[in-house]
């Protein structure tokens, strides 16, 4: 049986990022929010269909607002409901200001193998600016912190191209990154979603739009500076230390496989199946206790859309790619069948590489990997 991986989201933090639209919301009122989510959680654990889970990964949200007790609930619930495989991956994000020697070490002993901090920014106006509730240095010493308590596995999650930042600052923030020497970093461009404080700020010019021009040239500077400290830039927006520290729940993203997602707005993918819960913590938590299915929607995959979305996904992967192998036994077509226009014009245009082994993005395709991701999608012209 497929071993698959395991989504748990925590959709409360302390404060609400301005650039933030995810499905989140300000932690406020008595313990009673919390208990009443928690409670849900673990009963739509326990309803799940069990089956072998190869990676755990706790997001939100911040998943550190939760006090240790209610993060052991959780996590004991999904190891009995589920076959936890041995060795692993259980990954949790946190705040940095969620966290002290006390927390990090009960994570551990939660066997908990992996930190995911979401810094942002090393500069604090910056953060301000992004409405972050922790300061540069206070992310330095939670990372501090973490190793100390014997944590061997840190990621450090940093957004480039904001209002006002400068290539010379967000130089200074990757050299504080590896100062630190984290095992993995993901490294985002600053997405400026309608409807958020961010965007209002620089709809009435009180803040710059970004330059997306200037976001390339931080994207290249990020991809120069981490690859001569030795990093392996392995996904377009990720790299790690060593092979073994890429994260493995998210490669199961990338390569299209099974995952199941558990809280307010989970998302689920199986037997070309997706589904997504009830987005408000409320709505689910009504759903979940009153006995019904907390599924807002859910839609069928065409053969066509799944073999679009692998290429999709897949191509992220920059020394991966899409393997002709493993595409061939996953949908009996091969590539060359199946896409044999869109391979020869983006090879041609440069875009691309087959080696016959595997597709994969050029150097110069890394830069316009949306432009070829649309060429594999249904109805993309």
């Amino acid at each position: 049986m497929e071993a698959i991986s395991l989504y748990i989201h925590i959709p409360f933090c302390r404060a609400k990022c301005h650039y933030c639209d995810f499905g989140s919301q300000v932690l406020a009122g008595p313990a009673e929010q919390l208990d009443g989510y928690v409670a849900a959680l673990i009963q739509e654990i326990r309803q799940s269909e069990p089956g072998r889970v190869a990676t755990v990964y706790m997001g939100g949200g911040t998943p550190t607002v939760l006090p240790l007790w209610h993060l052991a609930d959780i996590i004991e619930a999904a190891r009995r409901s589920f076959a936890v495989v041995s060795g692993a991956e259980v990954t949790i994000e946190a705040n940095p200001c969620t966290l002290d020697l006390g927390v990090v070490s009960g994570l551990l002993s939660l066997g908990i193998t992996r930190l995911s901090l979401g810094v942002q920014s090393f500069n604090d106006s910056e953060l301000r600016i992004l409405g972050r509730v922790h300061t540069a240095d206070g992310a330095a010493e939670a990372f501090k912190t973490a190793r100390a308590a014997g944590f061997d596995n840190i990621n450090l999650d940093l957004i480039y191209g904001l209002p006002g930042q400068s290539l010379d600052s967000w130089r200074e923030s990757l050299e504080r990154v590896l100062d630190l020497e984290p095992e993995h970093v993901s490294l985002y461009a600053l997405s400026v979603e309608e409807g958020t404080p961010m965007a209002r700020a620089i709809a009435r010019g009180e803040l710059r739009a970004p330059d997306p021009d200037l976001a390339a040239d931080m994207y290249v500077l990020s991809q120069q500076s981490l690859g001569t400290a030795g990093y392996v830039h392995y996904e377009i927006s990720n790299w790690a230390r060593t092979t073994s520290h890429q994260c493995r729940h998210n490669l199961a993203y990338w390569r299209n496989q099974t995952y199941m997602g558990i809280g307010a707005g989970a998302h689920s993918w199986a037997k070309a199946r997706r589904w997504a819960n009830a987005n408000e913590p409320e709505d689910y938590v009504a759903r979940i206790l009153s006995g019904r299915r907390p599924v807002e929607w859910e839609e069928e995959i065409a053969i066509a859309l799944e073999m679009g979305e692998t290429m999709m996904m897949g191509l992220r992967l920059l020394e991966e790619g899409v393997e002709h192998d493993r595409f061939r036994r996953r949908f009996g077509v091969t590539l060359g069948e199946q896409y044999a226009d869109e391979l020869d014009d983006l090879v041609g245009l440069g875009l691309l590489v087959d080696n016959g082994v595997r597709v994969r993005l050029s150097e110069r395709g890394r830069l316009l990997g949306n432009k070829v991701f649309g060429r594999f999608l249904p109805d993309s012209s």
